[in-house]
C-alpha cells in the first residue's frame, strides 16, 4: 500500500497507547522503520522496545528504493531482531525512467541485486504492480520489467518475493505463474476470496495489515477466513495503516495485537495458537532472525 518516492516523515498524531500484549510473540512481516526515523515518530530502539512489550519481537524492514534498501541492510546488520528486504517499489520504476532514463533504472536494479546478496536480506520487496497510482500503460510496462528483474534475483538467491499488489491482481498472478516463482508473500493482502484461493492453491503467503480491522474490509475478512493457517502472516506497513481503533494515526509494530485479535476472531480460533502459527510461518518464509 505504500508509495515511492516518499519523505522521511509521517503524519502528525498522538502516539496510540500500548495494547494488551500478545502472550505468544509474533513478527511484523512488513515495516518501514526508516520513515520517521530519528524525527517525530519512533527511533529504532524505541520501536523495538514498544513492539517487544506488545508481544512483537521481530521486524522485517522493507525497502522501496535504493536509499531505503541500503538503510535496511545496515539496520538488519546492527540489530539481531531485524531482517531486511530490498527493492524498488513499483511506482519507483517509471519515476526513474521518466526523470533519469531507462539506463538509470537498470543501474538502480543492479544496486538492489548487490544488496540482495547480504545474508541479512531475506527477500526482494516490496516489488510488484500498482495500477492505482500508475494507470499509464507504458509506465505499467516499466513496472512489470522491474518486477520480473526482482523475481529473477530472488530465484537465483533462493529468497522470497514480497509483492505489492494494488488494483493489479490478475497481472500479478500472470507474472508470478509465468515466472514460476513459489516463495511469494502478498504484502498487505488486498484481494478477495478469489485471490485467496489462488494463493492457497500455489502456496503463496498472505500478509494482513491493519486494514483487516477496517469496517469496509469485508473482502479481507472473507479471504483470511478461508486461507490455510500455514500461509498467514501479519504486518503493519508502519508508519501507515494503523488498525482500528487507531485508524489515521501513526502506525508501529506494537499495534499488531489489534490485527492479530481481529484475525483470530474472524477465523474463530484460539489467539495463542494462531500467534504461534503466524510466528512459525514468518520464519519458514524468511528464515531465522538469529
Amino acid at each position: 500500500m505504500t508509495e515511492a518516492p516518499r519523505s522521511k516523515s509521517v503524519a502528525r498524531g498522538e502516539r496510540p497507547p500500548l495494547p494488551e500484549p500478545l502472550a505468544i510473540k509474533v513478527a511484523d512481516s512488513h515495516c518501514h522503520l526508516d520513515i520517521g526515523y530519528n524525527e517525530e515518530w519512533l527511533e529504532v530502539e524505541e520501536a523495538q522496545r514498544l513492539a517487544d512489550a506488545a508481544g512483537v519481537d521481530r521486524i522485517m524492514q522493507i525497502g522501496v528504493d535504493v536509499p531505503s534498501s541500503e538503510w535496511g541492510v545496515d539496520a538488519a546488520n546492527r540489530y539481531e531482531r531485524i531482517l531486511a528486504c530490498v527493492a524498488l517499489h513499483p511506482n519507483e520504476a517509471p519515476r526513474i525512467v521518466q526523470q533519469e532514463g531507462a539506463g538509470a533504472l537498470d543501474e538502480a536494479l543492479d544496486r538492489i541485486e548487490q544488496l540482495a546478496h547480504d545474508p541479512r536480506v531475506r527477500g526482494l520487496g516490496e516489488t510488484g504492480l500498482d495500477f492505482f497510482r500508475t494507470p499509464d500503460a507504458v509506465d505499467q510496462q516499466w513496472q512489470e520489467y522491474s518486477f520480473r528483474r526482482h523475481i529473477a534475483v530472488a530465484r537465483a538467491l533462493g529468497k522470497a518475493v514480497v509483492v505489492h499488489d494494488r488494483d493489479a491482481h490478475d497481472d500479478i498472478v500472470r507474472v508470478l505463474l509465468d515466472e514460476g516463482v513459489t516463495q511469494v508473500v502478498f504484502h498487505c493482502f488486498s484481494g478477495d476470496e478469489s485471490l485467496a484461493r489462488i494463493a492457497a492453491q500455489h502456496g503463496w503467503y498472505c500478509s494482513f495489515a491493519g486494514t483487516l480491522t477496517f469496517k469496509n474490509a469485508a473482502n479481507l475478512r472473507a479471504a483470511v477466513s478461508l486461507l490455510p493457517q500455514e500461509l498467514l502472516l501479519v504486518e503493519t506497513d508502519a508508519p501507515f495503516l494503523a488498525p482500528t481503533p487507531h485508524r489515521g494515526q501513526p502506525n508501529a509494530s506494537y499495534l499488531i495485537p489489534h490485527t492479530m485479535r481481529a484475525m483470530a476472531e474472524v477465523r474463530g480460533v484460539d489467539l495463542d495458537a494462531l500467534c504461534a502459527a503466524v510466528s512459525a510461518n514468518t520464519e519458514r518464509i524468511f528464515g531465522s532472525f538469529a
